[in-house]
């Protein structure tokens, strides 16, 4: 039955669409006879009790430069929306979480995904730590003492803020470096939150790898290996995407983490895997599902799709 599917992303005309995962999705879900109506992260209201956006129609076509058409605005209450999908990028501010309290006001009888609940609570850099055994060691901290004594203890460290993304202010620290605490100075400048401290993983060099999983279950990997010089692999700052098997640490990590995910209702998650640790889960705005199938693997978009429509089916 085709479903009613309200789309919360950042500006359509501004996305990749060789690589944009929620194009992917607009896409599969145009296909299956869905009807789609967009709308940005400002254009959602609380009104009274009744959760509101400012929508338009989208119709969606994999043309570059010519990828879609948007309808007239109108305001609609969103709890008439069958499906809602929240896709707008980090970071993870205020503004987000209170989205995510705002969409929380309809699910799950307008199904929303991922579940803004979870959402919230499931921070990329803080969820990961609820799993033993899968992470490197790591400290989460604001205290100059603690960051100095694991720094001691590991030399080699990676310092990166709690809750950036896309590689941003993600700093290597060697042993013989001298730039610990005016990097502390910095971080402690431009962010109240503490900051993730881990030991680098020299197996980056390899590749950081992003595992796609679908309601729990991995479907595919791709490889995101890091330019020359460079101790980052962000697709944007020069990483390239290459094709990868699922190694058997990496299904154990997926079997570790992936029934957790499920019943938080986080259906479409990406995990990031450096040798044998994984570093963060991706809940929020996941990417990847364009790579994959580019690479001869899974199609992800259906699979999310498929998932999707079990669960509006189960309900």
């Amino acid at each position: 039955m085709p479903l009613t599917v309200a789309v919360q992303m950042d500006p359509i005309e501004r996305i990749d669409i060789r690589g944009d995962s929620t194009f992917a999705l607009c896409l599969e879900a145009q296909a299956r006879g869905h009807k789609l109506l967009y709308y940005g992260p400002r254009d959602l209201s609380l009104r009274e009790m009744q959760v509101v956006a400012r929508v338009r129609p989208l119709d969606v076509r994999n043309v570059a430069g010519n990828h879609f058409t948007l309808g007239e605005s109108r305001n609609y209450e969103l709890a008439s929306a069958d499906v809602v999908l929240m896709r707008q990028d980090p970071p993870f501010d205020m503004a987000y979480i209170t989205a995510t309290h705002i969409l929380e006001r309809i699910h799950p009888a307008t199904l929303v995904v991922n579940d803004p609940f979870h959402v919230r609570n499931a921070p990329e850099k803080l969820f990961v730590t609820h799993f033993k055994g899968v992470m490197p060691p790591t400290l989460i901290s604001s205290a100059p003492d603690e960051i100095r004594a694991f720094r001691a203890e590991h030399k080699d460290i990676i310092l990166k803020p709690l809750y950036g993304n896309g590689g941003a202010g993600v700093f290597r620290l060697k042993p013989e470096d001298e730039n610990l605490n005016a990097l502390l100075e910095l971080f402690t400048q431009f962010y109240r939150e503490p900051i993730v401290v881990q030991r680098y993983l020299p197996d980056v060099r390899k590749g950081d790898k992003r595992v796609i999983l679908v309601d729990g279950v991995a479907i595919g990997a791709i490889n995101r290996v890091p330019a020359e010089g460079e101790a980052r692999s962000n697709m944007h700052v020069g990483g390239r995407a290459e094709p990868v098997e699922l190694s058997a640490r990496d299904r154990v990590i997926c079997e570790t983490i992936g029934p957790e995910l499920k019943a938080r209702g986080l259906i479409f998650a990406g995990i990031d895997v450096i040798g044998d640790y994984l570093t963060e889960i991706n809940v929020t705005s996941p990417t990847g599902i364009q790579e994959l199938k580019r690479f001869g693997g899974a199609d992800g978009a259906a699979l999310i799709w498929d998932a999707v429509e079990a669960r509006r089916k189960s309900r």
